[in-house]
């Protein structure tokens, strides 16, 4: 079955850098695209970046030029660098699957997340 585990969330400074791994199974990673998510305290799940099987990269406007998606195919992995974070961007953070044949924001299968925190 799709499994999907984040790591690597934690407390940063504003300012500071984390980097998101996400561990892939269960499906054929170098076919699909996948997406990171958020969802902050009291607000909805917002789409971060999503990068493509081909590896075409996308990332919403609040974090562009922050942000860096990237994928290692012969790993089944997938990575967020966060740098110059910020206080908004504390939230729980998830790996997603893209839902075959829908945009960045459809996904059909997601982790549990991994929470980062920014404050000083």
């Amino acid at each position: 079955q799709v499994q999907l585990v984040e790591s690597g969330g934690g407390l940063a400074q504003p300012g500071g850098s984390l980097r998101l791994s996400c561990a892939a199974s269960g499906f054929t990673f170098r076919s699909h695209a996948l997406s990171w998510a958020r969802q902050a305290p009291g607000k909805g799940l917002e789409w971060v970046s999503g990068i493509d099987s081909d590896g075409s990269r996308y990332y919403a406007d609040s974090v562009k030029g922050r942000f860096t998606i990237s994928r290692d195919n012969a790993k089944n992995m997938l990575y967020l660098q966060m740098n110059t974070l910020k206080p908004e961007d504390t939230a729980l953070y998830y790996c997603a699957k893209v839902r075959p044949g829908r945009g960045f924001y459809e996904y059909d299968y997601r982790g549990q997340g991994t929470q980062v925190t920014v404050s000083s």
